[in-house]
């Protein structure tokens, strides 16, 4: 079994780092050569949030297995769900197990959720008025995914300390905390994005500010 997430989440080395679809195919040709399951671990990455429902759509493969969970339930609520290939669905009633399969407010907030409008492009990307003198090496991501590099250990710690005091939560990532990860809910307005975006703007401008007086 192969398991791979197509956009890396969280975690080492950085956050929000998509894999390229050429890699995808190889990586599923190769399970296919070996008969091995692959596995696509959309837990956080799907139901949108890249942009297709499926975060693994752009590459043009079929997973054995897809992991669903997050965003699925409809209105936030603990929901999670896997699905498979008929030939590998030998469980019985019970024996799927994980964090909050069959959550009943989950399952009957999904069911009466009206379904939100489709994500629309924002005038500005995520990473617009960052300048190199602030000490960012550049964005990566898609979608309502993305992970902002810093050059410097612990840059994005700071980053978040002055984001989170003008209001805006953020979160690091990488191993030296030089990731700032962002990650705004799928029906964020864009006067929300774009104030969003304001404060992160101001923020990498005052972790840059404090590195050169350093």
């Amino acid at each position: 079994m192969c398991a791979a997430p197509t956009i890396r989440g969280s975690g080492f080395p950085t956050a929000s780092n998509p894999a390229r679809p050429a890699w995808l195919r190889a990586l599923a040709s190769w399970t296919r050569a070996h008969g091995t399951l692959l596995v696509a671990d959309d837990i956080q990455m799907g139901c949108g949030r890249t942009g297709r429902l499926l975060s693994f759509e752009t590459a043009g493969i079929i997973p054995d297995l897809i992991c669903l969970s997050k965003s699925i339930s409809g209105y936030g609520t603990p929901m999670a769900l896997t699905l498979m290939r008929p030939e590998y669905d030998q469980w019985r009633p019970g024996e799927h197990n994980g964090t909050f399969p069959g959550l009943q407010p989950g399952l009957r907030h999904r069911r009466s959720s009206p379904g939100g409008a489709p994500v629309r492009r924002s005038p500005r990307r995520p990473h617009r008025g960052a300048r190199r003198a602030d000490g960012l090496r550049g964005p990566c991501g898609r979608g309502l995914a993305w992970g902002l590099s810093m050059d410097r250990p612990g840059a994005a710690r700071e980053v978040c300390d002055a984001a989170f005091r003008a209001g805006l939560l953020l979160e690091t990532a990488g191993p030296q905390e030089e990731v700032a990860k962002l990650l705004p809910p799928l029906t964020v307005a864009v006067d929300h994005l774009e104030q969003g975006l304001a404060i992160l703007d101001e923020a990498v401008a005052v972790a840059g500010a404090r590195a050169l007086v350093a």
